[in-house]
């Protein structure tokens, strides 16, 4: 085990592998102490089949959670073995009903006695244990259900490459990138409006000389990220937030996040107390964003741009 003693916990799916082989070369042996021919991964299905019911191969995947192909992998192999065949009972051709042969169901009485032993030697598996693992499986089950590992590594690695992104106020140098950065998104899913050029080519005149901010986040000293805070002439909105844009090559490190924080904080700084915003329900990581902001769904307003279908405000 100096393996795991030396990896840790980034070795989990290692050493359940470790611990299924040894639990499924046991379990081999005692069908051999049993005297019963039987290959230990059959069993959930099996056992699925013993209840004395037919039933379709997309029934008992849904039943023990497995898939579709491996389940009807695994018929094949005990239909080879005699153990189950097609059932007879069912006129309709579009169901493939599978139920256990004569040898299966004598099996299936056989292997009885050998599932309560087993039951009862993992029992005191259990209570010889510090931990219960069996119990443990199941708030594992649940949690990864509510939440996969691939997600919650997702966001460690946000959380671990945000510490990397500094956001910085506007510079006449970085012109040129608050530009490219939303032509850039702009240009993937729409088309550039008269109303972008206004902003993106004046950002000094149109956005900062009006009272308004502009952040942009910087990764490893380079611009991958912007956001403006732009001054309204409404009566009912004192800032919007606008011009929003990630890097493609950045993404996936907690910047939109990041900038959307800053700029909610610039606005109560000013004593903004409601925020505008408008966006395109397409771009979906953007509105879950918003709305984790505390933006909510507003209708009404006159928007200059076609893109436009939907329109968020945040009470500050």
């Amino acid at each position: 085990m100096e393996f795991f003693n030396k990896v840790g916990k980034a070795a989990l799916g290692s050493r359940l592998r470790l611990m299924t082989a040894i639990v499924t070369e046991d379990a081999s042996k005692i069908y051999e102490l049993y005297g019963v021919d039987f290959v230990p991964k059959w069993f959930p299905v099996f056992y699925t089949l013993a209840e004395e019911r037919e039933i379709t191969i997309t029934e008992i995947a849904n039943e023990i959670g497995h898939s579709q192909p491996s389940v009807s992998k695994i018929i094949r192999e005990m239909a080879a073995a005699g153990l189950v065949q097609e059932s007879l009972k069912t006129d309709d051709k579009r169901k493939n009903n599978v139920v256990l042969t004569e040898k299966g169901v004598l099996i299936s009485k056989n292997i009885a006695q050998q599932c309560d032993d087993v039951k009862r030697a993992v029992e005191d598996l259990i209570t010889e244990s510090k931990h219960n693992l069996w119990a443990a499986l199941e708030e594992w089950e649940f949690l990864l259900g509510q939440k996969s590992l691939l997600k919650r590594v997702s966001e460690q690695k946000k959380e671990r490459e945000s510490k990397d992104v500094e956001i910085v106020a506007y510079e006449p140098q970085y012109k040129t990138a608050f530009k490219n950065l939303n032509v850039e998104w702009i240009s993937t899913y729409f088309e550039m409006e008269e109303a972008d050029f206004k902003a993106l080519d004046n950002p000094e005149t149109y956005i900062l000389d009006k009272g308004g901010k502009i952040f942009m986040a910087l990764y490893k000293n380079e611009p991958v990220g912007v956001c403006a805070l732009i001054k309204m002439n409404n009566p009912d909105y004192d800032f919007e937030m606008a011009k929003m844009a990630v890097s493609p090559k950045a993404q996936g490190k907690n910047i939109g996040w990041l900038l959307g924080q800053t700029i909610v904080t610039a606005a109560k700084e000013l004593g903004a107390k409601k925020i505008y915003l408008e966006s395109n329900t397409i771009l979906k990581p953007a509105v879950n964003l918003y709305y984790k902001l505390g933006f909510e769904k507003v209708y009404g307003l006159e928007t200059p741009y076609k893109r436009c279908n939907i329109q968020m405000e945040l009470v500050v």
